[in-house]
């Protein structure tokens, strides 16, 4: 077994018990009273679901966030050699299937140079961990699906979106078939981020009515054209500071309202404290039930 996949097993067996626990009314407490889609401040969101406890946006990880009570998952989304969606981090295989073992001359193992049935083969669970053997790769179709099932909300990333021309449209024809265009589910339950400012951009232009996220952190003195097309920055933590949240907070988005801060990858206490003491609006962890339990002092 590879040391990846030991550490990862590791982590999996630490957070068993959280995932095995019924969401009983931790769901509920995210979103309490609020208006549709509103979070406690700061919210909690699960990046590629409940990823240190489960291999990354698999259905299973997707499951895991819902039984710790947690509304929001996180996901990426990229493109098959014939077409199809599909939700995986990387633009190649290797590291979360076992692709070099089913296709071994196939190298480099993009995901564009594979049709959806080739990935549909493929065991996206043993390099985590024994117990998740068999996973697959799911299409954002089926990912949608379970989401809708756990009645939970989405923060999509399209994943570079350089390698698929038109995936911004393709995603939300997606959305649009699986009923997640509609006034419920485009207030308060998606919202579509990338790091390519042009994606968000065309997000916004073919949709205005979804809420956008630019994944980065751009100079100050920028921040107003980006407020033009997006509604949130989301930076990594190490580019998060109590007077840069004030300077995003202080634009008012496409929707009219102040931009938001959603920061990552945040996986311990000390550092989700920090982040809600700098004022940001959303933490991004691969530990929901530690971050949220830190900032609601469970």
């Amino acid at each position: 077994m590879h040391a990846r996949a030991v550490a990862a097993t590791t982590t999996a067996l630490l957070g068993a018990v959280a995932l095995l626990l019924p969401a009983s009314g931790a769901l509920a407490h995210e979103v309490g009273d609020r208006r549709p889609g509103e979070f406690a401040r700061p919210g909690v969101i699960a990046h590629r679901g409940a990823s240190a406890y489960a291999p990354e946006n698999t259905l299973a990880a997707v499951d895991g966030a819902a039984r710790m009570g947690i509304a929001w998952v996180e996901n990426d989304v990229q493109r098959t050699k014939d077409g199809t969606l599909v939700v995986i981090h990387d633009d190649t295989l290797r590291r979360t299937t076992d692709a070099e073992e089913v296709f071994p001359g196939r190298a480099p193992w993009k995901v564009r140079d594979f049709t959806a049935a080739d990935i549909a083969r493929l065991d996206a669970g043993s390099w985590f961990g024994p117990a998740y053997a068999g996973a697959r790769v799911p299409t954002l179709e089926q990912y949608m699906r379970r989401v809708e099932h756990n009645h939970q909300k989405l923060l999509l990333e399209i994943k570079n979106p350089e390698l698929y021309p038109g995936i911004e449209r393709e995603t939300l024809k997606l959305l649009g078939n699986e009923g997640w265009l509609d006034r419920r589910h485009v207030e308060g339950r998606l919202v579509v981020q990338s790091f390519s400012a042009d994606s968000i951009g065309t997000v916004h232009a073919l949709k205005p009515a979804v809420t956008t996220a630019f994944l980065g952190a751009p100079a100050p003195a920028r921040l107003p054209a980006y407020a033009a097309f997006t509604d949130r920055i989301n930076p990594s933590y190490a580019s998060v500071s109590r007077d840069y949240v004030a300077a995003v907070h202080a634009l008012t988005g496409p929707h009219g309202r102040p931009l938001e801060v959603f920061t990552w990858t945040v996986d311990d206490a000390p550092t989700a404290l920090r982040a809600s003491g700098d004022g940001v609006d959303g933490v991004i962890t691969n530990r929901p039930d530690v971050v949220r339990g830190a900032l609601r002092g469970w």
